[in-house]
């Protein structure tokens, strides 16, 4: 844990680093924090989380009021004995959904629902290379009902709710837009997460791991890091559809990896190569068996049928549309020639972290 918490302005220069798909280290952004990746918070104090329903309840009253008996407290506790917190949602059975960063390293896990009720919940699976990890309590009291997955993208100006505990205040809500789609974010173990969601509603340590929803209840991301102004991030309904039901089956999730480093191709770039115009993802190196088809410089445009303009849309194809072990067509640009290749993908290697 860190004791230091990093700065306003640290945080929004880490997001520049985020905007260019940089992945650097795991305290970026105040939810995230730089040694065994939990959050420390002081002692949460109970607060009242439901209230009698009224005439003049909005939409943000009703969602939180169908929503809170869903949302948890998780309190953690590591191996030397230092304590953290942070936040879970009840997603499918007794499974509760929080964040890798949270739990990792964790020896006691303990999970505080909205009527004030404990229970320790032991951690199915990890995958730090989304954020996301499953916990599961045994006996759940009666009142949580597992939250569903909005199904597709929300656009640019939803309205969002995060709920969770900041800085130990069990029951909070915040509420803004959903501010940007297809972001790239920083993972625990230096990768970086794609298609993530970036808004506007206020996120601060203590929120990670609770449910980014819309006002139909739907959780639209897991809460992952927050910092700067109005600035925002969370783990896409989409990515956790992926991920989750394989932790809760096999407690590991594999990500299908090119084995390439890439950057997107800015328009000196294309002058450079000769392109005619700035498109596709240009690669810098190849660490992989993809060495037989793939070389330096080639500027990859198509995958399969989709098209790929950056560095973005290349990670977040891979990471939702495809599994270690499937052979995908790329379409490149090599030497001013366009060529389809065959490439089979790999798995992501904690010891060997490509960018893709």
């Amino acid at each position: 844990m860190s004791d230091e918490p990093l700065s306003r302005r640290q945080c929004l220069g880490a997001v520049a680093g985020v905007m260019t798909g940089l992945a650097g280290c795991s305290d970026v952004f105040g939810g995230l924090n730089s040694n065994n990746s939990n959050e420390s918070a002081p002692t949460p104090t109970p607060t009242p989380t439901t209230s009698t329903p009224s005439g003049t309840d909005t939409e943000y009253t009703r969602v939180y009021q169908d929503t809170i008996n869903s949302v948890m407290q998780l309190s953690v506790t590591d191996s030397t004995g230092r304590n953290g917190q942070g936040s879970g949602f009840l997603f499918r059975g007794r499974h509760i959904i929080t964040n890798a960063h949270v739990v990792s390293d964790m020896s006691e896990v303990h999970v505080r629902f909205s009527n004030d009720e404990w229970r320790s919940a032991s951690i199915t699976g990890v995958d730090p290379s989304s954020d996301l990890a499953v916990v599961t309590v045994q006996q759940l009291p009666d009142y949580p009902t597992p939250l569903s997955l909005r199904a597709d993208q929300p656009p640019v100006g939803t309205e969002v709710v995060a709920i969770g505990t900041p800085f130990g205040l069990e029951g909070s809500m915040t509420a803004g837009l959903v501010s940007g789609v297809d972001r790239l974010i920083p993972a625990p173990n230096d990768y970086t997460i794609p298609d993530a969601i970036q808004t506007s509603a206020p996120v601060n340590p203590g929120n990670s791991g609770g449910p980014l929803m819309d006002l139909a209840g739907r959780v639209v991301g897991v809460v992952s890091s927050g910092g700067g102004d109005n600035l925002a991030f969370a783990i896409s309904a989409a990515l956790i559809e992926r991920v989750v039901p394989a932790l809760i089956e096999d407690g590991t999730y594999e990500h299908a990896a090119l084995g390439v480093t890439v950057q997107s191709v800015t328009p000196t770039v294309a002058q450079r190569l000769g392109l005619d115009q700035p498109r596709g993802v240009v690669i810098r190196s190849v660490q992989s068996s993809a060495v037989e088809v793939l070389q330096q410089e080639d500027v990859i445009i198509r995958i399969e049928d989709t098209p790929i303009n950056s560095r973005q849309e290349l990670a977040s194809f891979l990471a939702l549309q495809t599994s270690p072990g499937d052979t995908v067509q790329i379409s490149v640009i090599r030497n001013g020639t366009r060529e389809t290749v065959s490439v089979t993908l790999g798995t992501r290697s904690n010891r060997n972290n490509h960018n893709f």
